[in-house]
This record gives structure tokens, C-alpha cells and sequence, in this order.
């Protein structure tokens, strides 16, 4: 059931991916998706989700500087006239195929040693990590396309 949900979540990414790649780039679109997922750090308020905090630093770090550089050498902010848009390259599907792998041989391990819930919470915080990272290097890239006009 594991290896299904992980099928329909990767496709259900590709088919948004490729629909957010053909509008124009705003400080919304960048911004929202962190915020709306860090909503999900109240599935912690449930003591079943709750994991020690040296396992959760170590699970954001990984997301932010290991697994969210592939996300960020193979996508890039250009200017299309007024607009700026998305460019990915020909490997970032091939990126998020890999990552989905990753995270299911993981996962798979994972519960083994621990709950289930726990690593549901040590994978959010992990995608949390990869997430804002990404976006936050694309606020700033955005900005800087965005400054540059307006001088």
C-alpha cells in the first residue's frame, strides 16, 4: 500500500510540476507552499508523532542541504519578458523519481526500527527542510531578477 501512495504522490507532484511550469513565477507562489506545509508540524501535538529533537535536526539538515541541492541544480528562475518562469531541466523529473526511491527504501527501513508515526514526523521535518531551502533560494533568486528591472 506503502509503494502505491508513494506512485500516486510522485505522480500527482509531476502533473502539478508541469502545470505550475507554464505560468509566471510570483512571491506567492514561492512563498505559500512552505507556509502552508509548516501547518503540518501540529501532527506533533500528538505524542505518537513526537520524535526526539537530535533525531530531528539531523532529519532537517539532510532535507535542506543534501536532498534539496539536487532540487536546486536542476531548476532556475528566468526572466520571459514580464514575466519569470521556471526553467527545469531535462534531469529534474528524473530528480524527483530518485528522491521518491530514496524516501521509500528509507521509509521502508525506518519502520522497522521505529513507529510508523515517528516516521511519518521525521519525514516531514526531512521534506520541510528540503522545501524551504528550495524556496528560499528561489525568493532570492526571484528578488533579484525582480531588482533588476526595476533599476
Amino acid at each position: 500500500m506503502s509503494a502505491v501512495a508513494t506512485l500516486a504522490g510522485m505522480a500527482a507532484v509531476f502533473v502539478w510540476r508541469i502545470r505550475e511550469g507554464r505560468t509566471a513565477v510570483t512571491t506567492r507562489k514561492i512563498l505559500i507552499p512552505p507556509l502552508g506545509m509548516a501547518t503540518g508540524f501540529c501532527m506533533f501535538v500528538v505524542p505518537g508523532f513526537r520524535v526526539p529533537l537530535m533525531w530531528a535536526i539531523p532529519a532537517f539538515l539532510i532535507g535542506a542541504i543534501a536532498l534539496a541541492w539536487p532540487l536546486l541544480a536542476t531548476s532556475r528562475l528566468e526572466r520571459d519578458g514580464d514575466a519569470i518562469m521556471m526553467r527545469r531541466s531535462g534531469a529534474f523529473f528524473a530528480v524527483v523519481i530518485v528522491l521518491a526511491a530514496i524516501r521509500f527504501v528509507a521509509h521502508t527501513y525506518l519502520d522497522t526500527v521505529i513507529t510508523v508515526e515517528q516516521t511519518a514526523g521525521l519525514f516531514f521535518v526531512l521534506a520541510f527542510g528540503m522545501i524551504l531551502r528550495w524556496r528560499l533560494n528561489m525568493f532570492l533568486e526571484f528578488r533579484a531578477l525582480t531588482a533588476s528591472t526595476a533599476e
